[in-house]
């Protein structure tokens, strides 16, 4: 049996425009996904996804015929496996050829609609066992800028930026002075990145002086020693951002009476935001019914 593990992300600046070449500051998470593969004598696919109470969310079994000659649809998670699979097949000709097959079982460390990346940390761990580049398996399924990709194999903070659509990876510590003054808030709600980024595109324009004014914030962003510095870059971010994708700060739009700094992180609205202040905020968020509170610590690797 093999075992394969990745870890989850999140992405602290330049959502939207890094698919355009700006400079991201992205930490992989404490949490991630387990994937292990036991060969077994039948010509099929047994799999098994199982959540973060290690309960079964997915199971379905697929016949290498089904996978290597044809497929009829019969639900959206099962299809989007196949999928998966047959662009592994494009990457790697030599994929699933035997008379043999496997048990896969999947098992998430945090709950689907958290949105660490179920997808990403799977096509990792997939690309890991059939031997070959997740990026390119990331770019034939689901898209996106590929940071994802790189939060799941690195165990340290990240600028993640792309030259001429290439991954440029530099590894690096952050973990800010006042990192007890930082919050994850999930906002009870997963946001379809796919939608999102459909939108931006959509959106943008003149994305020069945004891209420079981004890659500023993101240098600035790692070397801030105090959380009034870092409040003032996560909204200098935030108006940023708006703009460009005409969208309501998530402050503005639930939180305009807090006190202190609150930015999205990914696809706005949804998932988690990233919260900045000098004072505790459970009490104020939990008031508000948003219950999932993660301090920088427990969530950042």
């Amino acid at each position: 049996m093999q075992t394969f593990y990745s870890h989850g992300k999140l992405l602290l600046t330049a959502e939207y425009v890094v698919l355009d070449g700006a400079k991201a500051l992205a930490v992989p998470t404490k949490f991630g996904q387990q994937l292990t593969v036991e060969p077994i004598s039948q010509p099929q696919i047994i799999w098994t996804s199982l959540d973060h109470n290690n309960a079964i969310w997915f199971e379905d079994l697929f016949s290498l015929n089904e996978i290597n000659n044809g497929y009829l649809s019969r639900n959206p998670i099962s299809d989007r496996l196949i999928q998966i699979l047959k662009a592994i097949k494009q990457l790697n000709p030599e994929f699933l050829i035997s008379n043999t097959g496997f048990k896969i079982t999947t098992i998430l460390e945090f709950p689907k609609n958290w949105g660490l990346g179920t997808s990403s940390t799977l096509i990792n761990n997939l690309s890991q066992w059939a031997n070959v580049d997740p990026y390119q398996l990331l770019k034939l399924t689901f898209g996106g800028s590929g940071y994802d990709i790189a939060c799941a194999q690195n165990s340290n903070a990240l600028i993640y930026q792309l030259e001429n659509n290439l991954p440029t990876i530099n590894s690096l510590v952050f973990k800010p002075v006042f990192f007890e003054n930082l919050y994850f808030i999930h906002l009870n709600k997963k946001q379809n990145s796919r939608d999102g980024i459909a939108h931006y595109k959509a959106n943008r324009h003149d994305l020069e002086n945004s891209i420079e004014a981004i890659n500023t914030i993101t240098s600035k962003f790692i070397k801030t020693e105090t959380i009034d510095d870092l409040k003032e870059l996560i909204d200098h971010h935030e108006t940023i951002i708006s703009t460009i994708t005409h969208q309501t700060k998530v402050k503005d739009n639930l939180f305009s009476d807090f006190d202190g700094s609150i930015k999205s992180l990914g696809a706005w609205g949804g998932d988690f935001i990233l919260v900045a202040s000098k004072t505790n905020p459970t009490a104020y968020f939990k008031a508000k019914g948003f219950n999932t509170i993660l301090k920088y610590k427990d969530m950042v690797l």
